[in-house]
């Protein structure tokens, strides 16, 4: 185990931007972490696949990236099986191993950026699917007392991109491997998000197995969605907002065109939509940029923004929605 200092985060996260952490350790193991923790470095950053991340400074205190690799399974009947796969796993190449072995419930949420281990914090969800809806516990460290613990899924309490690990459990524990509930026949399949029966129908695909609603996924989201390995990026850099149905139905009357998803008493309103509708789309400051072909996503589009350029276009995004549509949008990245 070595701990290095004034270390470079560049490669360390997908947005690309320079800032350094005044130390800086690689963790494979349990026993190599808690080692780690034993010098006591204040605060401390874990880092996953640095998908969810934008540093707008340097990180005075240890960043641990978790290298904590591995994938168990455990069948529990004729058409159920727990997958457990430890925190440093790619998340997409994890949703790959699962078709492979025809497990289903994580198709749609196919190439979303990340590790296993930050998965849960926010809850990821994409086309219908959310990690709650298939997570059964999870293992973590306390860091109060360097004890595992499990967490199931009543204790992490899962809202919309949102958990107790943000929340009243925030920084307390190190998450070291979740464990899925997925089915081995009879499988769900869910197409009624977003372009998928679309893009199933392009590819000539009547009735989809978990396999094919993979593939419709992973289509939509690259003909959408820029590689961070190409331009940096950290996915949908917003939360879709809900608001009111009252509010929704007078901000209908000036925007006919607003979407909107009810649920009961209350609207979630595509935070792209309203940011495309307020003239940002492809809009560039600088060395900053709103995707082209997605407005959720801002991209590093020279290669040489800062966290902090990033930070105030999006800034810029926020106020221009609020000033047009009375929304205040939330951040989904996690600002350092």
């Amino acid at each position: 185990m070595n701990i290095q200092e004034n270390f470079s985060l560049k490669t360390f996260n997908t947005f690309g931007v320079e800032a350094k952490a005044k130390y800086f350790a690689e963790v494979h193991s349990l026993e190599e972490l808690k080692e780690t923790l034993q010098f006591s470095y204040s605060p401390i950053l874990v880092l996953g696949g640095g998908s969810n991340v934008l540093f707008t400074k340097d990180f005075e205190g240890l960043v641990i990236k978790l290298n904590l690799k591995g994938i168990s399974e455990e069948i529990l009947n004729e058409n159920h099986v727990l997958v457990t796969a430890k925190a440093g796993e790619n998340w997409h190449e994890f949703v790959l191993y699962t078709l492979s072995k025809n497990y289903g419930g994580l198709e749609n949420l196919s190439l979303i950026p990340g590790n296993v281990g930050t998965c849960p914090i926010q809850n990821i969800g994409a086309y219908g699917t959310e990690i709650k809806d298939h997570f059964i516990s999870c293992n973590a460290l306390n860091l109060e007392n360097l004890k595992v613990e499990t967490l199931t899924l009543e204790q992490c309490k899962f809202g919309y991109r949102d958990s107790i690990f943000k929340t009243s459990a925030k920084g307390k524990y190190i998450i070291l491997e979740v464990t899925f509930k997925l089915t081995t026949q009879n499988h769900r399949i869910k197409t009624e998000y977003g372009a998928i029966s679309t893009e199933l129908k392009n590819l000539g695909i009547e009735k989809p197995s978990i396999q094919d609603v993979a593939k419709a996924v992973i289509n939509i989201r690259q003909s959408k969605l820029p590689n961070p390995a190409e331009i940096g990026n950290a996915g949908s850099f917003f939360k879709n907002p809900t608001i009111p149905l009252e509010q929704f139905e007078k901000l209908k009357e000036n925007f006919t065109e607003i979407q909107g998803y009810a649920n009961g008493n209350s609207v979630k309103v595509p935070a792209g939509w309203l940011i495309e509708n307020a003239g940002w789309k492809g809009k560039k400051i600088g060395n900053v940029a709103s995707h082209k072909l997605q407005a959720l996503v801002i991209i590093n589009a020279t290669g040489k923004a800062t966290g902090k350029e990033i930070y105030d276009f999006s800034t810029k995004i926020i106020d221009s929605v609020k000033e047009k549509y009375g929304i205040e949008l939330e951040r989904e990245v996690n600002i350092i």
